[in-house]
């Protein structure tokens, strides 16, 4: 079984590099092969130098003008062969270490989704040596999810999560239309829609602050909002 693994990169140059060496030597359960695309989202930084000089084997696809993470997971999963997609995200947040509990599930045929949870193993902490970064995100990403489950009548820990791998045949199915991060709730809304069951599996994160890079705002939020009242009632 095949694997694509998608990699929206938008002015990630610090991390990208190192991202796809994680990315290229992590273990995949037995009998899974990989391929990379690398989605290269009009950065303006030294991001497209980084790629060209890597050594890692990978498939790049450039977009002129920066579209959206949306709009980049759209062209990877049309550039993307295998027989499942998986999102991973450019800065050090993720692990691909956990590429092995993401996939193992899909040894079951009858697997369709699976997501990476961080909220299985990652309470709020308001104080002390390991508080909770952007504690204001984490209740953010707590109540979206609630939302999630009140309108679709189902239960998910981590509706926002990057790691979101899904057989490339559904992915196509959905028609995604999302160009920003508003794709993270198009897509569960669509899987959840379908009567699809999702799998979560715990995975470890290492959050990143505003000043580290991260990109994602208030604004987004008001955007995930809507776009799961649009699929559940409009749509």
């Amino acid at each position: 079984m095949k694997v694509s693994i998608i990699v929206p990169v938008f002015n990630e140059g610090k991390t990208v590099g190192l991202i796809l060496d994680k990315v290229a030597s992590a273990k995949l359960p037995p009998g899974f092969t990989k391929e990379i695309i690398v989605i290269n989202d009009g950065s303006t930084d030294n991001t497209t130098n980084v790629l060209r000089a890597s050594k890692i084997t990978f498939k790049t696809v450039n977009h002129p003008v920066n579209r959206g993470k949306g709009a980049a997971v759209k062209t990877g999963i049309s550039q993307s062969r295998g027989d499942v997609v998986l999102i991973q995200d450019a800065d050090m947040e993720y692990n691909p270490e956990d590429f092995v509990r993401l996939l193992q599930p899909f040894l079951d045929k009858r697997t369709t989704a699976v997501y990476g949870s961080r909220f299985i193993d990652y309470p709020l902490k308001l104080f002390g040596k390991n508080k909770t970064p952007l504690p204001f995100h984490w209740l953010a990403n707590k109540g979206l999810t609630f939302l999630v489950n009140l309108l679709y009548g189902n239960f998910v820990t981590d509706m926002e999560t990057c790691y979101k791998v899904i057989r490339r045949d559904t992915l196509v199915l959905l028609d995604l239309q999302a160009n920003k991060f508003d794709i993270e709730p198009e897509i569960t809304a669509k899987i959840l829609k379908k009567g699809i069951k999702i799998i979560e599996v715990p995975i470890k994160v290492k959050p990143r602050n505003y000043d580290q890079g991260k990109k994602i705002g208030w604004k987004d939020g008001i955007a995930a909002i809507w776009t799961l009242f649009k699929y559940r009632f409009v749509n």
